[in-house]
C-alpha cells in the first residue's frame, strides 16, 4: 500500500480540509453568507482539518498551518505538512488564494455585470414605466403562450437520443447549482408575503397573467420568490454601509461548483451525515429500512422529523415522505428518482467490492476509496459522454478542447448566466410522457405511461409500480423530446407544473424568464456579443439566426427590439448545431462552464496525482450503461446508454459491456 505523502503545499495552492475545520474553530453552523464581516488571524492544527492524530506514531509529522479568518473564509498559507488520504469538498478552502471560488452559499460568478433597472437590485421588468431601447419588456406569460408552449401531442421526438440524455442533463444541473430563493417575507425589516400580493414588493416579483389565464382559476399572478442575495449585496447591502451600483444584488450557489457527485453525498458535513450508514464497516450509504426493489436498495426517506412534502398515495390523507439524497430535488420526477437510485446502490456496491478486496481498510476509507470513484465516473460520463451530444463537435472542439492540466488560475464557479439560463436549455427537452416498459422493451400491460403531471414529487410511483426497471428501460429505448423553434416547451410544463409550496399549477418557461430578469441578466444580444457572435439588428438578422422567420416575427411582436430579447429565449430559439442539441449561443456559454468545471478543479479525475494512470484507464473504459447493468434487472442495454436504439438488436448483453476492474482501482493511493 503506498503511504502518504508529505511535501509543501504546491501546485497553485489548492487544498481542501475536512469538515472538521471550521467547526473545531467554533464556528460551528455559520455558512460563510451568514459571516460576512468576521475579521480575526488564528491557527489551525493538523488534527482539527480532520488529519491523522497519529501521524507521529508512523514517522510523520504534525504541525499547525497559519490560517487566515476574511470574510468567515479559510486561508491557508502555504505550509509543509504531511497530506492526507481523504480532504473532501466542503464550503470553502478549495483555493488557498481564493477560497470563495465554487465554495457552497456563495455568489454565482458573472461573466457580464448585472443590469438590474436600479443599477442595484431592481430585477429587468420590476418598472412597468421603465423603457428598453424605448419598450417595455413583453410580460412573460405572454411570452410563453405566443412563443414557447406546444399542446403535448403535438411534440417531435428525437430520432437519435434517448430520454436519459435529457435526464442526465437535469440530474447534473442539481449536482452544481441550486439558487436559494428568499424567505416568504423579507428579511431586515419586514416585507410581502408572496403567496398573498401580486404587487412587486420584495422580496415578491410575482407573474402577472392575463385575464384569461387558466393556471389559477382566476387569480391575477402567480407567485413569485425572487433568488436570496448574496450577504452584503444590492439593497441589503446597505445594512453593512455599502449600498451603491458598484455592489448590484448577486444571488448564490447553495452547492459545491464541482462535478462532485454531490447529489450522492450531499454539499454539506450535516447533510453527507444523515446519507452516510454508519453502523456499516463497509463504508456504505443508507437504505431504505421499508422497501425493496427486487432485493434491491431505494434510496432512504427524509428523517422522521422532517415535514413530509410528497405527494401521497391515492386512497391516503396528506402528504407523504420524499426520497433523501445528496441533492433535495431527488423526488421531483421519477426520472430523477431513478438516477439518484442508480448511483446509491452503485456506491455501495463498489464499497462492498472494495472492503472485500481490502478488508483491513476502515469503514472511513472505504467509504471515501468509492466516493472518490464515483466522483470520477460523473466527471466521465458528463464531458465524455455528454456534452459532445449537446454542443455538437465543433463547439467542443472550440470551447472546451482537450485536457491539459489543472490550472490554478481559472475560476471553476458556475456562472449566474450557465445556471439561469444557458443550462436550462434542458426544459425544451423533457417529455410529457413518462415511459415504462416490459422485459421486452414494449408497452407495459400493468404500467401505462403517464402524463408528467401525474409523476411530480410522487415516490409511490417507484414503490408501489414496478420498481426501476421499468422506469429505466424506458428512459433507454424511448426518445428524449427535440428541440424545435416552434415547439419548444410542452403543456405539461408550461401549464400543469407542480411545486411543493404552493397548491396551483405553474408554467416552468415563464418561471425562467423571471428568474433571468430577477437576476438581471443582460439581454440576448450583449450575451452574443460576449461569445464573439454577430449582434443581431434586424428581423432578417434573427430570422437567420433561428432558421425561422416565423419565429423572428413572434420575437420582434413582443419585444419589439432584439436587444430585448431574455437571454433563455433567445439561446433556446437559435436553430441548432450540426450533431448539436443547442445553438451556438448556449453550445458557447455551456461549453465555457463545462471546461472551466473541468481545468479549475484540483481533483479532477485526469489530474495526475488523483488516480494511477492504470486507475484512469479503468476509469475511461466505464460508462452509464455498465452502471444500469450492475444495478438493475436489465440483461441487456444499449452500449451508449445516450444513443437511441431498438430492442432488440441495438442492445448488448451485460456481460458485453466493460466493467472496473476494482483490483486496480482498489490499490489506494494516500493522493488528492
Amino acid at each position: 500500500m503506498a503511504h502518504p505523502q508529505e511535501g509543501p503545499l504546491k501546485h497553485g495552492g489548492a487544498f481542501r480540509p475536512r469538515e472538521g475545520c471550521i467547526q473545531n474553530m467554533g464556528l460551528q453552523g455559520l455558512t460563510p453568507w451568514r459571516r460576512p464581516c468576521l475579521q480575526t488571524t488564528g491557527s489551525l492544527s493538523v488534527p482539527a482539518c480532520g488529519l491523522d492524530t497519529n501521524l507521529h506514531s508512523k514517522g510523520l509529522r504534525k504541525l499547525a498551518l497559519p490560517v487566515v479568518l476574511e470574510d468567515g473564509l479559510l486561508s491557508v498559507d502555504s505550509a509543509t505538512f504531511p497530506l492526507p488520504p481523504h480532504l473532501t469538498r466542503v464550503h470553502a478552502c478549495s483555493h488557498r488564494d481564493h477560497p470563495r471560488w465554487g465554495a457552497s452559499n456563495t455568489a454565482l460568478a458573472r461573466w457580464l455585470p448585472p443590469t438590474y433597472e436600479d443599477g442595484v437590485s431592481e430585477p429587468r421588468g420590476w418598472n412597468p414605466h421603465f423603457l428598453y431601447n424605448g419598450f417595455p419588456l413583453p410580460p412573460v406569460r405572454e411570452v410563453t403562450r405566443q412563443v414557447i408552449e406546444v399542446p403535448n401531442e403535438a411534440v417531435t421526438d428525437d430520432e437519435h437520443y434517448s430520454d436519459l440524455l435529457t435526464v442526465w442533463g437535469q440530474y447534473i444541473s442539481h449536482d452544481i447549482a441550486f439558487t436559494p430563493q428568499s424567505t416568504s417575507k423579507a428579511p431586515f425589516g419586514g416585507g410581502a408575503d408572496c403567496q398573498l400580493t401580486c404587487e412587486n414588493q420584495n422580496p415578491c416579483f410575482p407573474v402577472q397573467l392575463p385575464d384569461n389565464a387558466s393556471l389559477t382559476g382566476g387569480t391575477a399572478c402567480l407567485p413569485f420568490y425572487r433568488s436570496a442575495a448574496a450577504c452584503g449585496t444590492g439593497a441589503q447591502g446597505a445594512f453593512f454601509g455599502n449600498l451603491s451600483t458598484a455592489n448590484p444584488r448577486q444571488q448564490m450557489n447553495g452547492l459545491t461548483s464541482f462535478l462532485d457527485a454531490s447529489t450522492v453525498y450531499g454539499s454539506s458535513p450535516a447533510v453527507e451525515k444523515q446519507l452516510r450508514n454508519w453502523t456499516s464497516s463497509e463504508g456504505l450509504l443508507r437504505v431504505n429500512a421499508r422497501h425493496q426493489d427486487a432485493g434491491r436498495a431505494y434510496l432512504p426517506f427524509v428523517p422522521p422529523h422532517a415535514p413530509l412534502a410528497c405527494a401521497p398515495e391515492p386512497g391516503t390523507q396528506g402528504r407523504a415522505p420524499c426520497f433523501l439524497a445528496g441533492d433535495s430535488r431527488a423526488s421531483e420526477v421519477p426520472s430523477l428518482t431513478a438516477l439518484h437510485t442508480l448511483w446509491l446502490r452503485e456506491h455501495n456496491r463498489l464499497a462492498s467490492s472494495l472492503k472485500a478486496l481490502n478488508p483491513h481498510w476502515s469503514a472511513d476509507t472505504t467509504y471515501q476509496e468509492a466516493r472518490k470513484v464515483v466522483g470520477a465516473l460523473h466527471q466521465v460520463i458528463t464531458l465524455r459522454d455528454y456534452v459532445p451530444r449537446v454542443l455538437g463537435p465543433e463547439a467542443v472542439r472550440q470551447h472546451v478542447g482537450p485536457y491539459q492540466g489543472y490550472d490554478a488560475a481559472v475560476d471553476p464557479t458556475v456562472s449566474n448566466v450557465f445556471s439561469t439560463a444557458a443550462f436550462r436549455f434542458g426544459h425544451a427537452t423533457v417529455h410529457p410522457l413518462v415511459r415504462r416498459l416490459d422485459a421486452r422493451f414494449q408497452e407495459h400491460p400493468d404500467l401505462p405511461q403517464l402524463p408528467l403531471q401525474d409523476t411530480f414529487f410522487s415516490p409511490w410511483r417507484l414503490l408501489k409500480e414496478g420498481g426501476l426497471d421499468p422506469l429505466v428501460r424506458g428512459l433507454l429505448a424511448r426518445p428524449a423530446k427535440l428541440q424545435v423553434q416552434d415547439q419548444l416547451m410542452n403543456d405539461e410544463l408550461t401549464e400543469r407544473l407542480f411545486v411543493l409550496s404552493s397548491s396551483g399549477t405553474f408554467d416552468l418557461a415563464s418561471l425562467n424568464l423571471q428568474r433571468g430578469r430577477d437576476h438581471g441578466l443582460p439581454g440576448y444580444n450583449e450575451w452574443r456579443e460576449f461569445c464573439g457572435l454577430a449582434r443581431l439588428q434586424t428581423r432578417a438578422d434573427l430570422s437567420s439566426a433561428m432558421a425561422s422567420g416565423s419565429m423572428a416575427d413572434r420575437l420582434l411582436d413582443l419585444y419589439k427590439h432584439p436587444d430585448n430579447i431574455d437571454v433563455w429565449l433567445g439561446g433556446l430559439a437559435e436553430a441548432l448545431l450540426p450533431g448539436a442539441r443547442t445553438g451556438p449561443l448556449f453550445a458557447c456559454l455551456i461549453g465555457r462552464q463545462m471546461k472551466a468545471l473541468r481545468n479549475g478543479d484540483w481533483f479532477w479525475w485526469e489530474n495526475s496525482h488523483v488516480f494511477t494512470e492504470a486507475q484512469r484507464r479503468e476509469l475511461q473504459r466505464h460508462s452509464l450503461s455498465r452502471v444500469i447493468c450492475d444495478n438493475t434487472g436489465l440483461p441487456r442495454v444499449p452500449a451508449d446508454a445516450f444513443r437511441l436504439g431498438t430492442f432488440p438488436q441495438d442492445f448488448t448483453p451485460c456481460e458485453d459491456i466493460p466493467g472496473l476492474n476494482l483490483e486496480v482501482l482498489g490499490k489506494q493511493r494516500f493522493l488528492f
